[in-house]
């Protein structure tokens, strides 16, 4: 059992920078976008091509946040010098991306890196240095407290940019564009500024999820968009009542939430070739749920 919630938590952190990443289009920008869906293979794929040359694993975390800057880049200037729909543009970049995630791979859609050092190596090194229990739960625990501190620095980053002046035009943007035009900001750079930090977390969740399974796949993008989008919702719903917990944080306990129902249905037997049924299940009532609809069916308190 401690096993099982283990890997809970350490996916569930890993996917936690797409939440991030996914929570500023989505929430802060009201924006469609669906680039992520190749940002984040690209993240991966720079990191395992990386790591394959020697570079120094947690290098390649910076190297994979920049590319995913770049590719953010592009769609917002899709979208804002040419005036491509912001739907479309992220559609185009996201098929773009494909071909260039082959190329950064030099055309191989699988990349090991087993035999490779990760940023969780150091934790597996102390490990077989200390005799007994202790050695294995180091080894066990290690990598939950390094993506729990990862995760925490890129929230407070974060959280430290929404603060800031060109945050809180960033947030603005989202609910009254109108209001910026008005101050004399400039809408369309914002929004590229937007897209790029968003899928530069995108692709950072890509590195780092590379570096937990140990390999990259051409596969990976498969149902991210869903997946970074259901973790916003569920821990807007499950959460986002908390008057303690901020935004990003309950977009994080979101992913966390997401991997555990994942997990769990895997658990009980279900086939493989369910998970991407099930990920629309989890989608689905996490979008029912934040619209209020269950509300509706519950019994109303009153006087009798």
């Amino acid at each position: 059992m401690a096993d099982f919630i283990l890997d809970v938590l350490i996916q569930g952190l890993a996917y936690g920078f797409l939440a991030l990443g996914v929570y500023i289009t989505y929430k802060v920008l009201d924006y469609a976008d669906l680039s992520v869906e190749g940002s984040f293979p690209m993240g991966a794929a720079i990191a395992a091509m990386c790591i394959i040359n020697g570079w120094n694993p947690f290098l390649t975390l910076i190297v994979s946040f920049i590319g995913g800057l770049l590719a953010g880049c592009m769609t917002g200037l899709l979208h804002v010098m040419f005036k491509i729909s912001s739907l479309l543009s992220g559609i185009l970049v996201m098929t773009g991306m494909y071909s260039i995630n082959l190329i950064i791979t030099a055309e191989k859609s699988n990349l090991p890196i087993f035999n490779y050092d990760t940023i969780f190596t150091i934790g597996t090194k102390l490990a077989k240095q200390i005799d007994g229990e202790l050695g294995i739960w180091l080894a066990k625990l290690y990598p939950v407290f390094l993506l729990l501190i990862l995760v925490l620095l890129a929230k407070f980053l974060l959280d430290w940019f929404l603060n800031t002046k060109l945050g809180f035009m960033l947030r603005i943007t989202g609910d009254n564009p109108q209001l910026v035009a008005s101050l004399g900001q400039n809408i369309g750079l914002i929004k590229i500024i937007g897209l790029a930090i968003s899928n530069g977390y995108a692709a950072l969740s890509g590195a780092v999820v590379c570096q937990v399974l140990k390999y990259f796949d051409m596969q990976l993008k498969d149902g991210i968009i869903v997946l970074g989008l259901a973790s916003v919702i569920l821990g807007i719903s499950v959460f986002g009542k908390s008057k303690h917990l901020k935004s990003t944080s309950v977009v994080i306990l979101g992913a966390i939430v997401y991997r555990l129902t994942i997990a769990v249905a895997l658990k009980f037997g279900l086939p493989a070739y369910y998970l991407k049924l099930i990920m629309a299940v989890i989608f689905i009532l996490a979008l029912i749920s934040n619209n209020g609809v269950f509300t509706k069916w519950l019994p109303k308190g009153g006087k009798e």
